[in-house]
């Protein structure tokens, strides 16, 4: 009987491992997000696992064995409770492929109000307060400086969020 099952995959193999198991004609699910983040000092937006190295799988143990996909290139076991691979209901995975985020923030990058410290240049050290991005590479923070609130630039690579 067909039915979705979870598998976990090796460290940065989940693309390998569901391209092996769909030449297997096994159906692979793995929900995307899309994930804004600071990548070497630039803000972008990137596409990412939903579960990093969790593949949802769809196929029927008695014609492809579940030995047989714990041995493709890839995978590294299948989540289990007990003895056998546990099963995820279908309305699970209805929902996870429905279902699109957006607007999704990493908690590494800084939000308007937050609390960061400036790391390089003439203000090294310094508490600040992020108010917003100021193009692709720098952004405005706020700077109290002898009792005076000071609006200043600063490259992304610069500051960092406590």
């Amino acid at each position: 009987m067909q039915a979705w099952y979870l598998l976990y995959c090796k460290r940065g193999q989940l693309q390998r491992a569901q391209e092996h198991l769909e030449r297997q004609a096994v159906n692979c699910l793995t929900p995307m997000i899309a994930l804004e983040k600071i990548i070497r000092g630039k803000r972008t937006t990137v596409s990412e696992p939903l579960f990093p190295n969790y593949l949802f799988v769809e196929f029927d143990p008695e014609v492809i064995h579940t030995t047989t996909i714990n041995a493709t290139r890839g995978v590294s076991h299948f989540v289990r409770f007990g003895a056998h691979p546990a099963l995820v209901p279908s309305t699970v995975i209805h929902q996870l492929s429905i279902y699109k985020p957006e607007g999704i923030i990493d908690p590494q990058t800084p939000h308007p109000g937050d609390s960061v410290v400036i790391t390089e240049g003439a203000f090294e050290g310094l508490k600040a307060i992020f108010t917003e991005p100021d193009g692709e590479a720098r952004s405005m923070l706020l700077l109290n400086l002898l009792n005076q609130q000071i609006l200043q630039s600063v490259k992304n690579t610069d500051f960092r969020k406590t």
